[in-house]
């Protein structure tokens, strides 16, 4: 029999419910501005991190945490509607990457910027707020 693991606390489980209550939001934003450009939420994910840098398709499935033949699927999505183009990469000629079209760019941008719902509340924070809560967020994410 394993031991029993102590129970958190009620703030740690009051933070908890706060971040996934933001989470939360904020996918349901992401996903009202995807809709807006008649895109599903993994395409406009898959957009956004294209605008950043051409990817190749195996990175492109970690990064989503999905199947590389998935990432296909929306690639050729995308492709079909101007947004997306395949191209050789300059290092290896075998491996093909995924970039944004200028249209798919001008999109993935507009996405950016529609999202609020975290950038409004953040403004009313200091700077010096702000950079404790990244760092802060940074810390959990690399523990």
């Amino acid at each position: 029999m394993s031991p029993q693991k102590p129970r958190p606390d009620t703030l740690t489980l009051e933070v908890v419910e706060l971040i996934g209550s933001v989470v939360a939001r904020y996918h349901e934003e992401y996903e009202e501005a995807a809709a807006e450009h008649a895109l599903t939420g993994a395409q406009a994910r898959l957009l956004s991190l294209l605008s950043m840098q051409p990817l190749p398709m195996r990175r492109l499935a970690q990064q989503l945490k999905c199947e590389p033949s998935n990432v296909t699927g929306i690639v050729d999505r995308l492709e079909a509607r101007g947004l997306v183009e395949r191209r050789p990469d300059p290092a290896d000629r075998r491996v093909k990457l995924a970039a944004p079209t200028e249209e798919g760019r001008r999109i993935a941008h507009g996405l950016r910027d529609s999202l609020n719902f975290a950038r409004e509340p953040l403004a009313g924070l200091s700077r010096e707020e702000r950079l404790s809560l990244r760092d802060l967020l940074q810390r959990m994410l690399d523990a």
